[in-house]
């Protein structure tokens, strides 16, 4: 099922709403890392409050997302992880290293804007 992928000023929001299969996350990777280019986003949020079991090639590729999406100039944010996910994730030493995360939409929109400011005080790159 296709994740749907509004555009909302200079960021993009993606809100997973069901468990994706492999396929569906590697069109997800596509999709978003072509429309960073297209719109010149500077910052994607990537919600997945909606998903209750996330295996490590998820985890995987949402890492992979934000590391290319980083080098086309954009910072992402994961938004919306479920407790028991986070438990799990934590339990099989899955990581997210490098990906930014908040509680929900409206931090992860501010956390981008934040991020945004920094990027501009330090010659328009993030570390």
């Amino acid at each position: 099922m296709p994740v749907p992928i509004l555009k909302q000023g200079s960021v993009l929001i993606a809100s997973i709403q069901t468990a994706l299969t492999d396929t569906d996350v590697l069109r997800l990777q596509q999709k978003l890392i072509e429309q960073v280019g297209r719109y010149r986003s500077r910052g994607i949020v990537v919600d997945v409050a909606a998903i209750d079991v996330m295996d490590s090639f998820v985890a995987r590729s949402l890492r992979a997302i934000a590391q290319m999406t980083r080098l086309r100039g954009a910072e992402m944010v994961l938004v919306g992880i479920q407790p028991e996910v986070a438990f799990a994730m934590v339990q099989l030493g899955t990581s997210l290293e490098d990906v930014h995360t908040a509680l929900d939409l409206e931090e992860g929109l501010a956390l981008l804007e934040s991020l945004g400011g920094e990027a501009g005080r330090h010659g328009g790159s993030v570390s």
